[in-house]
């Protein structure tokens, strides 16, 4: 179902389903909360899945011209209050693990478990905060659609645009519909992330990390990094798959996690 809260000067859009312990998932960039659908009827069988659409994002308001990932780190910590959810499992992809790491800087207690897919740990290093900047720049002066031309091909891998059109069709338009000054603004925050390897070592609850083989964006070594630095941790490796794991193979994406939660995460 659909909702909306006033989260810190925004109104929040989010989808809100199913019952039980919690669930917040959190959509990459510049994507919306749509890119979990291929996940949401089944963990709404067994769950409480808060949805939301990110600052800047869908149908979510702006608010700035800069959007640290402290700021989306901290609206999605005010949503879950306003939900009251004391605990919750984090499921992520891409910037929204990093976001999920600045949380964890904030409220480690809220923590039942993480699933990152897709993601890095570390700052950026000097070339690829240039690179951020400049692409902050050309998303607002070019727009999405001309972004997303570009762009797409490296979002996914060969098998991906070669066997399922229809996943690149809905990937290609949450692209085009994102508004571009929000996904600038993200992308210049994104270029000032922290470095969130210290925390890393201190993480004590269940750790899924999933990577896509053919990921150009978070290639093996980048999930590789994190899991050799979360004591238990479990990384899956999904083959036939690029950046966007959970939609490019949803079935394998679905059984990891399925069993992760099932067998790992006490609630």
């Amino acid at each position: 179902m659909r909702k909306e809260a006033s989260i810190r000067g925004i109104t929040m859009v989010f989808d809100e389903v199913g019952a039980g312990e919690a669930i917040l998932l959190i959509h990459g960039q510049p994507f919306n909360r749509s890119m979990w659908d291929d996940q949401k009827e089944m963990l709404a069988k067994n769950y409480r899945l808060i949805i939301p659409d990110l600052r800047g994002y869908g149908e979510t308001g702006q608010g700035k011209d800069i959007i640290l990932l402290d700021e989306l780190a901290l609206d999605l910590l005010h949503l879950l209050d306003h939900l009251s959810i004391k605990k919750a499992v984090i499921i992520s992809l891409s910037m929204g693990g990093q976001i999920a790491l600045e949380m964890y800087t904030w409220a480690p207690d809220l923590f039942s478990a993480i699933i990152f897919a897709n993601t890095e740990a570390r700052a950026e290093n000097e070339a690829g905060y240039q690179n951020r900047i400049e692409l902050s720049k050309r998303i607002l002066s070019g727009g999405m659609e001309k972004f997303t031309n570009e762009r797409i091909r490296h979002f996914m891998c060969t098998n991906t645009f070669t066997h399922k059109p229809e996943v690149v069709s809905r990937v290609e338009k949450m692209m085009k519909t994102t508004p571009a000054a929000g996904s600038s603004a993200v992308q210049r925050g994104r270029a000032e992330r922290r470095d969130y390897t210290h925390l890393l070592e201190k993480i004590d609850f269940p750790v899924l990390i999933i990577v896509g083989d053919q990921d150009e964006f978070t290639p093996l070594e980048s999930s590789a990094y994190i899991h050799q630095r979360i004591k238990g941790s479990t990384l899956a490796i999904i083959p036939d798959c690029g950046h966007i794991s959970n939609m490019e193979q949803p079935e394998a994406f679905n059984k990891v996690i399925s069993k992760f939660l099932s067998e790992q995460v006490k609630f």
